[in-house]
């Protein structure tokens, strides 16, 4: 058995663990937010996908990513706004999310990668912002996890913590937000009922 090289395995977790968190946050979230519960499902098929090489073109992949991080973030973002009152930034969020959906085909590759890191930096920002307002520790804890993620990808280096590729720090980064954001729900449906 040929033994594959720390990065790769490094890679395999990283989009394992950010599946199922994901997967956990949507089922556990389903009952009190469902924009919230099909943000965390994007996530989850986004990770899957990039493991199953078989499954489709790296192409398909990128665009799952792309859906996942353009769609799938604002959806997060959208319950915690709507349920403070804050209906504008909510719909703002969703529907900016959605344009730029549709309008990845004309970004090019430079272009999506931006739009992509901007999307996360806003929803973690503004997640913050709501957080810190409102009290909500897990809730200000996701959103600088999510900005962790953000800032992080914005690097030049290949290579952090340990020498694992970027890409994989930013996505236990995104992992560590994403299991926050999860617990921030939950916290902030308690305090509302």
């Amino acid at each position: 058995m040929v033994s594959k090289p720390r990065s790769e395995w490094s890679t395999i977790l990283s989009h394992l663990v950010l599946a199922g968190v994901s997967l956990h946050a949507a089922v556990s979230s389903v009952q009190c937010s469902r924009g919230a519960a099909a943000g965390f499902l994007l996530q989850t098929v986004a990770a899957i996908t990039m493991l199953a090489p078989g499954l489709s073109s790296q192409e398909d992949c990128l665009a799952g990513a792309w859906v996942a991080t353009v769609i799938g973030l604002p959806l997060l973002a959208f319950d915690f706004h709507w349920v403070n009152g804050d209906h504008s930034s909510a719909n703002l969020l969703l529907g900016g999310g959605m344009v730029l959906a549709v309008a990845g085909d004309h970004l090019g590759p430079e272009g999506c990668s931006v739009a992509g890191q901007a999307v996360l930096l806003v929803v973690a920002v503004t997640i913050l912002i709501v957080a810190v307002f409102t009290a909500n520790t897990y809730g200000m804890w996701g959103g600088a996890m999510l900005g962790v993620a953000g800032l992080l990808s914005r690097l030049e280096e290949d290579r952090l913590l340990l020498l694992l590729p970027r890409e994989d720090v930013c996505r236990w980064a995104l992992t560590a937000g994403s299991w926050a954001y999860c617990r921030a729900l939950r916290t902030q449906r308690l305090q509302w009922e």
